[in-house]
């Protein structure tokens, strides 16, 4: 992806939801948008939303996985969006209850 401010329409929390829903089956999901805090910087869109998001997720399908392994289902899952323009993804894997 260039550098700069991104072109394409903003992502929104409640899609990126349902996609990891659909492809993680997770336990806890927890989906924050914190573009605002990231306006100016490169990746930033002039909507202030959509383009850095912090997950937080745990999923019976990261059992035996390493930490690295979890994070590549994570933006396997969310490739869609990394092509439509979803700069930045703050990934924090949880335990399961």
């Amino acid at each position: 992806m260039m550098a700069g401010v991104s072109s394409a329409l903003p992502v929104r929390a409640h899609d990126i939801e349902l996609q990891l829903q659909a492809r993680l089956q997770p336990t806890r999901l927890e989906v924050l948008d914190e573009s605002a805090a990231h306006a100016g910087h490169s990746g930033a869109n002039a909507e202030g939303y959509g383009s850095h998001f912090r997950i937080r997720i745990a999923s019976p399908l990261f059992t035996g996985q390493s930490r690295v392994a979890r994070h590549r289902l994570v933006y396997d899952a969310l490739q869609n969006f990394i092509d439509q323009g979803l700069h930045a993804l703050a990934i924090e894997i949880i335990e399961s209850p």
